[in-house]
This record gives structure tokens, sequence and C-alpha cells, in this order.
């Protein structure tokens, strides 16, 4: 039986160390949240930098109508559903919910777990990482840009340029800089991947925590448990429609089997690694950036799962 996913644990027990010791990571705390978030943010991006190879991006460049096909689903399909979802859902829920329905939407892909499940589906992994790695660039800017249109019509003006300048300040900056480390110290991160995944998810529950630390204080979760059920239906329903029309796009442009894989798992996915540290820059230190981040973090265990499930089947059907 495999074991369940450390990460996942950790995330449940962050929220919990939130809800029993919320003072030392809430907005002033002995944590100084307000100094080592930015830092936390820096530091995966500096990592993610430092892994990057850009060899293996160079490899999967070739197939246009396949990367199209899954920065469309990422950056176009998603956000139509999210638009889709906040006119269906009216004014129920809040509007801290209703922006962060719209903001999973809006997140780049994955990109561990998006080439991961590729290559155990036994799909094209090297369009997977140019894919993933793509995402995450353009996330930088369309990202703040749709929850700038967006939530701009719906009356929470986006200060876009200053957020843009916040994003590429502590994440391409860092980013870059890892990148620019890499002929120093890209065979030792090779050596010592495991450690900086580590390393890189650790930061993310600390991120966690102070997030839903300032909600505690703050009293947000005081309107019950209609945040999570309306974040649980709204993730499996956006996780399914993503799953079976990007699926059904590589059948009808004739893609061959290993593409409409990578197409699959790299098209569905939303990234919590980048998504919390963006929120902290794009939101701010505020009480309800914890509502703001539960629907990524059901969706996030979420397309692990039915991902993990779909690849073994996947695999399975290829042997």
């Amino acid at each position: 039986m495999k074991k369940p996913d450390w990460f996942l644990t950790g995330m449940a027990i962050a929220v919990a160390l939130a809800w029993v010791f919320p003072e030392p990571g809430a907005k002033g705390g002995s944590l100084r949240p307000e100094v080592i978030n930015k830092a936390g943010v820096s530091l995966i991006f500096f990592l993610h930098g430092l892994s990057l190879s850009l060899k293996a991006l160079a490899a999967g460049t070739r197939k246009w109508r396949l990367h199209l096909l899954i920065q469309s689903s990422t950056f176009l399909l998603f956000p139509l559903l999210g638009a889709l979802l906040l006119l269906a859902l009216g004014s129920r829920g809040t509007a801290e919910l209703r922006t962060g329905l719209f903001f999973l939407c809006a997140l780049p892909s994955t990109v561990s777990s998006s080439v991961a499940l590729t290559a155990a589906a036994r799909g094209n992994v090297a369009a997977a990482v140019f894919n993933a790695t793509l995402s995450s660039l353009l996330g930088v800017v369309l990202t703040p840009l749709w929850l700038g249109l967006v939530l701009g019509t719906a009356g929470q003006p986006l200060p876009f340029g200053a957020v843009v300048l916040d994003l590429c300040l502590w994440l391409v900056l860092p980013l870059v800089v890892g990148q620019a480390c890499r002929p120093l110290l890209g065979a030792w991160a090779a050596r010592h991947k495991p450690r900086i995944n580590v390393a890189d998810r650790l930061t993310i529950l600390l991120l966690v925590y102070t997030s839903f630390c300032d909600s505690v204080q703050g009293g947000v979760w005081r309107s019950g448990a209609a945040p999570l059920a309306i974040s649980v239906a709204a993730s499996v329903l956006l996780l399914a429609v993503a799953l079976a029309l990007t699926w059904s796009a590589g059948k009808l442009l004739g893609f061959e089997r290993a593409d409409r894989i990578a197409a699959l798992f790299c098209g569905s996915k939303k990234t919590l690694a980048s998504g919390v540290p963006m929120a902290r820059l794009i939101f701010g230190a505020q009480p309800s950036l914890a509502i703001v981040l539960l629907p990524i973090m059901i969706y996030h265990p979420l397309q692990l799962v039915v991902g993990g499930w779909l690849a073994g089947k996947l695999a399975r059907q290829s042997g």
C-alpha cells in the first residue's frame, strides 16, 4: 500500500497549528511573517531556478499545436470556467471565496506533478517539462492580468502594474538568480534534489500556516462550513471538465497518445507551490487570505489523487 504524501499531511497539520497557536504566525507575531513570507517566496523560486534545466526545456519545444492546447487550457479555458462559475454562484459565498475560486482558475499549471504523472502514464515527458515550465513563467503576468480584468469588473480593483512589479521582484528575480547559479551549483542541486524538494515544501507549509493564522485571529471562519462545501464542489466540477475537454481536444486534433497524455495532465493541473506565494504578494497579509487560498488547497490534493489513478490506468492500457 502506497504511503500518503507527507506534504498533504503537513498541510492539515499547518492549518491545525494555526487554529491552536495563531499568535506567532499572525501579523505582528513573533515569527515576523511580514519578513519570512517574502523571504520564503524568494527561496522557493530561487530553488526552482536552480533546478530548472534549459536543455530539458528545449527538448520539448517542437510541437507547437500541443503547447497551444495546453496553455489555452491553463490560461483561457480555466478562466472562462471560473467566470461562468462566478456567474452561477451569484451572491452566494463571500467576496473572498469568489476571489479564491477565480484565483484558482487563473493560476499556472504545476511543474513537478504534471511531469511526474505524464511520465507515470507513459506520455511525452519532454513536452510536459516544456509546458509546465512555460506555464509558470507566463503565470507571472497572466494570473494578475486575469484577476485584474475579472475582479475589477466586480468592483475589486487590482493594481496590475504594482502587482506585476512585486511578482517580478520576489518571483522572477530569484528564479533568474537561481538559473544564473546553475553553472556553479547545478551539479550540487541535482545530487540533493530530494532535500531541495523537502525545503521547498516546508517553506510552502510555513506560508500556509501564516496565512491561516491571520484568518483565525480575524474571525474569518465564523461563517461556518459553507466556504469548504462550495470549494469542494467547484474543485470537483473544474477538474472533471478540464480532464474531459483536454483529452477530447487532443483526440480531435489527431495527437498521438503520448501527446494526449501530456495535454491531459499539464492542461488540468493548478499549482499550489506557486499559488500560495503569489497570493501572499497579490492580496497581501489580510485575514481573509485563508479563504482566498481555500479552493486551491482543495483542488491540489484532488488533482493528485485523481491524476495518480488516471496515470496508473493509462500506463496499464499502454502496456
